[in-house]
């Protein structure tokens, strides 16, 4: 079993910044990506950003290129996620997910809002 726990979401300004964590913990040497996703009221679930673990290769949803940096400490079993630049259309719960063979973990979200 793996968990993850989501944190440094909040209320931020237009054109801010905010930097979401997630610390994974128990199975954790069987996960070999990790991932950010978001969900928009009455929207469907999407993908932000991922990365590989074990040699930190990653990729962006075109929304996310240029703003966000996802990266990694595997010393700290924690993925980040830079986000820089945001606007309104930002607003979500941000979730982490960890990928294994056979089985993906969730995260419980951490809201994040664009606001003035």
């Amino acid at each position: 079993q793996v968990q993850l726990v989501e944190s440094g979401g909040g209320l931020v300004q237009p054109g801010g910044s905010l930097r979401l964590s997630c610390a994974a913990s128990g199975s954790i040497l069987s996960i070999y990506t990790m991932a950010w996703y978001r969900q928009a009221p009455e929207k469907q679930r999407e993908l932000v950003a991922i990365i590989t673990i074990r040699d930190g290769h990653t990729n962006y949803a075109d929304s996310a290129k240029g703003r966000f940096t996802i990266s990694r400490d595997n010393t700290k079993n924690t993925v980040y996620l830079q986000m820089n630049s945001l606007t309104p259309e930002d607003t979500a719960v941000y979730y982490c997910k960890a990928f294994e063979l056979g089985h993906d973990y969730w995260g419980q979200g951490t809201q994040v809002t664009v606001s003035s």
